[in-house]
């Protein structure tokens, strides 16, 4: 059997992942068809959820943060009048009431979840808990003390109401559980509910129309495939950018700080040299230090100044 070669690879994939499959097996999978040293996702999506996990390759993964705390889009259903153990489709039934709401009555309920709110996260979550998951301690039969979470619920419209289903859209912050959102949509309805219908459709400016299904990224070729991937720098386009000379990208490589005049807020920067993204700086007063720089500009500069 002919080993698998493993290639240096950089870039950004918006996958569009298939339910039943955890988000690891899933980047995986497109890790193998693209032959990939290195690779990552960006934001877990459970098994019973599906659509856009951003797959970042190689040096890509260094600037990832941004979207694991950016704001995401979903697009959920909820069957009312029934709650769960564990607030979705795979739990055991423990509580049945009759639904009667109106769409006025939801859309009221619905807009009092605007803003800022606690959730209570679930026990069957990836949360830990002194090095645990909370899955593994609800799996024994213990309950675990948790801390109310603040998130901020940004949209949330109602789509559809048919029967004792329920489907509506929410832009979230970081950290916010749309199954706890439809439990607690469902408790303030006086009926109770669970999710059963979770798909993800935006994380900050990306949109799951752009993202590549597995059968699509299956049915290209290798070039084909390695032009779906985005730039490097599409995970950082909400930050100012900054182009350094050749002088200032040697003395940056080499993790010196340089006196810049900008007139902009601290903060982050995107840099290029030459027009070419080579990592993120940060900028306190007028010093500009090195945040996380290309693997290959500090290798470049280590081997200049060997050779001084």
């Amino acid at each position: 059997m002919k080993a698998r070669t493993w290639r240096p690879l950089d870039g950004v994939l918006l996958f569009d992942k298939p339910l039943e499959l955890s988000s690891n097996t899933a980047l995986q999978k497109v890790r193998r068809l693209y032959q990939a040293e290195k690779a990552g996702h960006t934001g877990t999506l459970d098994p019973l959820a599906s659509g856009l996990l951003p797959v970042c390759f190689g040096e890509a993964t260094k600037f990832s943060m941004g979207l694991l705390d950016a704001d995401k889009t979903y697009r959920a259903t909820v069957r009312l009048g029934l709650t769960t153990t564990t607030g979705d489709a795979e739990g055991e039934v423990i509580a049945s009431k009759p639904v009667n709401v109106t769409a006025e009555g939801v859309e009221g309920v619905l807009s009092s979840f605007h803003g800022a709110i606690q959730q209570l996260p679930p026990m069957y979550s990836a949360l830990k808990h002194q090095g645990k998951p909370l899955y593994e301690y609800i799996r024994k039969g213990e309950t675990v003390e948790r801390a109310l979470r603040d998130v901020f619920i940004h949209d949330l419209r109602m789509t559809r109401l048919e029967g004792t289903e329920l489907d509506f859209v929410v832009r979230c912050s970081k950290g916010t559980y749309v199954r706890t959102l439809a439990e607690d949509i469902g408790a303030a309805l006086g009926c109770g509910g669970h999710l059963i219908a979770l798909r993800r459709t935006g994380i900050a400016a990306f949109d799951l129309a752009a993202a590549y299904t597995l059968a699509q990224l299956e049915a290209m070729d290798d070039g084909a495939r390695d032009a779906a991937l985005l730039p490097l720098d599409c995970m950082l386009q909400d930050l100012p950018s900054l182009e350094l000379d050749a002088v200032e990208l040697q003395r940056m490589a080499q993790g010196q700080r340089l006196g810049k005049q900008l007139g902009i807020p601290d903060g982050k920067l995107r840099l290029y040299s030459a027009g070419r993204f080579i990592g993120v700086g940060e900028l306190l007063g007028t010093r500009l230090a090195p945040s996380r720089l290309l693997s290959s500009i500090a290798k470049s500069a280590a081997a200049s100044h060997s050779g001084c």
